[in-house]
């Protein structure tokens, strides 16, 4: 199976302590699925150190409606956006997204989860 990664942008909010980025404007986001490392879960990549992993059906059922908690929570904003909130021991992230940039991306991860492995005979 292959790695999907989509390159997208996004508006950061966070009271963390760990440097992550707060300048104002959209700041470059990576997401990524690798059904090899963990089939159902998904990484997103914010700009130096910073890479949280959470449940691709999280993500998901986030665009619809409130879900999460502990650690990750997903929910709509509006009719166009979605935010992704994420707690650490630092504080909080709040990562906001065009919803359609991750239906996007999760469209391409269960694409890449059903594409069968051609292997050699």
């Amino acid at each position: 199976m292959s790695v999907v990664e989509e390159y997208a942008r996004a508006q950061i909010v966070t009271d963390t302590d760990d440097q992550v980025p707060t300048e104002r404007g959209a700041v470059p986001v990576v997401l990524r699925y690798d059904p090899d490392r963990d089939p159902r879960s998904v990484r997103i990549g914010l700009p130096g150190p910073h890479e949280w992993t959470l449940a691709r059906s999280l993500l998901e059922q986030g665009l619809r409606a409130p879900a999460g908690s502990g650690s990750v929570r997903v929910w709509p904003c509006g009719r166009v956006q979605a935010v992704v909130e994420f707690h650490s021991a630092g504080g909080v992230a709040v990562v906001q997204f065009e919803s359609k940039t991750l239906m996007r991306f999760l469209g391409r991860t269960y694409q890449a989860a059903a594409t069968p492995v051609s292997r050699p005979a």
